[in-house]
């Protein structure tokens, strides 16, 4: 398949809602949209043949069903729907790995057995080669593509994040949003002291920080003049800080590193607070692992 956005389908409004969502995606890359739903349930020879027909009957159903919905929104838009047997997470991940954007619902996805709690989701976006944006139907799938918020982007200035900035820069250039650049950082245990004795010595760091992510953003504000950018450096955790910041965002964007050597899907600490508490998509960008530079 070429140049497309994948959506999964289980049948839930919160995955109709998605691939409203990444219809709309589609639209703005003027690519492809992939809805794929995955038959998951256990395919015993006991099964009788009326229960695998109904449940297969249901699936195409459910796939012409979110087909017609994209094609009446954006008439052009060339939709592809797939049914794929296996497990869940599996296949998505798979399909993640050859998509350019994959969109799921955070809250619950899974095939007819009823797989939900978001297990699938998080699996998926902790594995995935490619950028996955995850959604909570209820509050943000809806919303307009331009609203005021624009895109909030958790960046590490320590660390290279070359994917993480092509894709919000791509991400505000097609939406015609801003940007608002946001790196957390605390007072390392040592400058404790100091910084209460010397109160410049701690803001003389905070200015360090905001140089350092002056000079990782500005490069990118240059090869794409049109997007308005806002960079911020903030002390206090950058859980608290995205979270917070999502409250009023669009879109937030956040890295996800790879491990060296990748055993079971992994997600961070501050990912996972995000992708729980954010009322806002969230789009999970894997990166390279790396060591820390200072």
């Amino acid at each position: 398949m070429t140049a497309h956005v994948t959506v999964g389908l289980d049948g839930t409004e919160e995955s109709f809602a998605a691939a409203r969502w990444a219809a709309r995606e589609a639209v703005l890359r003027e690519v492809a949209l992939h809805v794929l739903h995955v038959d998951e349930w256990p395919a015993a020879p006991e099964l009788p043949d009326s229960y695998v027909h109904a449940v297969a009957e249901r699936a195409d159903k459910l796939l012409q069903k979110a087909v017609n919905q994209a094609q009446e929104d954006h008439p052009g838009l060339e939709v592809v729907a797939e049914r794929v047997a296996g497990r869940t997470a599996d296949v998505l991940t798979a399909a993640a790995n050859e998509a350019d954007l994959t969109v799921l619902d955070s809250r619950r996805l899974g095939g007819v057995s009823g797989f939900v709690v978001g297990s699938v989701s998080l699996a998926v976006v902790g594995s995935a080669r490619h950028p996955v944006v995850l959604l909570r139907a209820d509050r943000a799938a809806d919303r307009p593509m331009a609203a005021r918020g624009g895109i909030v982007v958790g960046v590490d200035v320590y660390r290279p994040c070359e994917a993480l900035l092509a894709f919000s820069f791509g991400e505000a250039a097609r939406r015609g949003v801003p940007l608002r650049f946001l790196h957390s950082w605390t007072l390392p245990a040592s400058y404790g002291y100091a910084a209460i004795m010397d109160p410049p010595a701690g803001e003389e760091l905070g200015e360090r920080m905001m140089d350092n992510l002056d000079e990782l953003v500005d490069p990118w504000r240059k090869r794409y003049r049109g997007v308005e950018v806002t960079a911020k450096a903030v002390v206090g955790s950058a859980a608290y800080q995205l979270v917070e910041a999502s409250r009023t965002a669009d879109l937030v964007v956040i890295g996800r590193r790879s491990r060296r050597m990748p055993i079971v899907p992994h997600l961070g600490h501050v990912a996972h607070a995000v992708i729980h508490h954010s009322p806002a998509p969230v789009a999970v960008v894997p990166l390279p692992a790396s060591r820390t530079r200072r």
